[in-house]
């Protein structure tokens, strides 16, 4: 089972960013689409980005677009979500995720993924 640790959540003002990083164990990292969601007090889990295994083709849910970028490095095993622009209903904790099967394009079901982090906190004061 792959383990992922995410990093680079905190306080942040609005209008602020901050860049969430999430390592991945194993060897077989770039086989793997990537998502982020993130789940707010008292709200369900939803989805935020995601990324295919190579880069080449990313997704994003409606409200981070323009503000939000998904990306990745395949020799560190680590896939980043920059965020800029931020505005206080983006407070959440954010979890990276992985897709169930090698070589599939996952998009913003959570069914699609089944290995997840442990969270960070993102705090956007007004």
């Amino acid at each position: 089972q792959v383990q992922l640790v995410e990093s680079g959540g905190g306080l942040v003002q609005a209008g602020g960013s901050l860049r969430l990083s999430c390592v991945a164990s194993g060897v077989t990292f770039r086989s793997y689409g990537m998502g982020w969601f993130r789940q707010a007090p008292g709200k369900e889990r939803e989805f935020v980005a995601s990324i295919t295994g190579s880069g080449s083709y990313t997704d994003y849910v409606g409200f981070v677009k323009g503000r939000f970028t998904i990306s990745r490095d395949n020799a560190k095993n680590t896939v980043y979500l920059q965020m800029s622009s931020l505005k206080p209903e983006d407070t959440a904790v954010y979890y990276c995720a992985r897709v169930v099967r090698p070589f599939f394009r996952g998009s913003g079901r959570i069914s699609e993924y089944d290995s997840w982090g442990q969270g960070t906190q993102v705090t956007v004061s007004s």
